[in-house]
């Protein structure tokens, strides 16, 4: 399998491109123009511009898209110091949140003195959807990244706050995007149907999980439906990201937040503590086997995207990077087995299922997968068994 001889990333990674002599790829050169050629101060004022726009003129200035972590934590600490605001801090629970997380989130909230919307949608609901979007695309996940994309946009209608914003933009992970041009980049209905809902709408989804035998109500999958963009306009609605306007780096905004803040990472899955230093998706306790299913599926997992990060940023070289990616790749992670307690799935079910999804060349072996240790907090976590205990 092809990899770009640089930062790492495989043929198979989504949307990249690598040059012809495999010196380099289409995220590396994004990279090296975000660092050269993009002039961050005249972004800054802009950002400065789009601030005072709408400052002061509604029930809130803003509404901040949360989830705890280390993106949306820096992007609400961010916006409060730097200018001030008063924010609407939204956030869709997805259902796994770790306890260590929902701690400190609360304690952040109290911190940043901020209104605060938690939405938890109905789990047998929940359930239903990642069953579906798993078989069909094998990322359970639609549930979470269709909720957290369009809830805040609905919060946003109903408050009358036109101005959203974000944190990440995916110029950092994806050649879907770039910095080139003075691109801001929008978290806006087109994306949201060309990458973060996996072509799947919400009607789409209630026609797939609807059936004559469990009926499924039209408005359990209210909470993932975008809204009308004839009503956002109408609002005059800018959500944009963050990353857009000040240079991302997750290794310094986690250092502010963790000095500023006392936030904390966690343990994750299959990543060692010494190169998770950003403390990626720790929040959530499926992460490591939606990465474990990245991996079947496209041969790299979380620890290939953390290293590709610090190589494009100058802080590993390759050769250390390739040692722990073969060192802590390709393990098979304890929470699948939570997650075909959820699926009620045995475990041939689900790799016959990745198996008709795996992106050549790449040819995983299914049957010799070693199992990682289990995480601090694993017995902690919601258990379909322990459901009516």
């Amino acid at each position: 399998m092809k990899k770009c001889t640089n930062c790492l990333l495989p043929e198979t990674y989504e949307t990249l491109v690598i040059a012809q002599d495999g010196s380099s790829c289409s995220m590396c050169k994004t990279s090296e123009f975000k660092q050269t050629n993009v002039d961050w101060d005249k972004r800054k004022l802009k950002l400065d511009e789009v601030i005072e726009k709408y400052r002061g003129k509604y029930d809130y200035d803003c509404i901040v898209p949360f989830s705890g972590g280390k993106d949306s934590t820096y992007t609400l600490y961010y916006l409060i110091k730097e200018y001030n605001i008063k924010p609407l801090v939204v956030r869709f629970d997805h259902g796994f949140m770790r306890g260590k997380h929902e701690d400190k989130t609360g304690r952040m909230i109290k911190q940043l003195g901020v209104d605060f919307i938690n939405f938890t949608p109905n789990w047998d609901i929940v359930k239903k959807l990642m069953f579906e979007a798993f078989n069909r695309k094998t990322d359970f996940c639609w549930h979470c990244h269709t909720g957290i994309y369009s809830y805040p946009l609905q919060m946003a209608l109903k408050f009358n706050v036109p101005l959203i914003l974000w944190g990440e933009p995916l110029a950092e992970m994806s050649s879907y995007y770039t910095y080139e041009d003075d691109l801001i980049e929008w978290e806006d209905e087109e994306k949201f149907n060309m990458y973060r809902n996996l072509g799947i709408t919400a009607d789409d989804m209630h026609g797939m999980i609807n059936r004559e035998d469990d009926p499924i109500d039209r408005r359990d999958l209210l909470p993932y439906t975008y809204p009308e963009l004839s009503e956002l306009r109408k609002m005059d609605y800018y959500s944009v990201c963050l990353g857009s306007f000040i240079p991302w780096d997750y290794k310094k905004q986690t250092k502010i937040i963790m000095d500023e803040l006392g936030w904390d990472g966690d343990e994750l899955e299959g990543v060692p503590e010494t190169i998770n230093q950003e403390y990626a998706k720790v929040e959530c306790w499926m992460q490591g086997t939606r990465d474990y299913i990245k991996y079947l599926k496209r041969g790299y997992g979380r620890v290939t995207q953390l290293v590709n990060f610090e190589i494009r940023n100058g802080r590993m070289s390759t050769e250390e990077a390739q040692k722990w990616i073969d060192e802590y790749e390709g393990k098979k992670p304890q929470s699948l087995q939570v997650f075909l307690e959820y699926m009620g799935m045995t475990e041939k079910e689900f790799y016959d299922t990745v198996r008709k999804f795996v992106v050549p060349p790449f040819e995983p072996d299914f049957e010799n997968m070693p199992l990682m240790e289990k995480v601090h907090d694993m017995d902690e976590w919601y258990r379909e068994d322990n459901r009516k205990q």
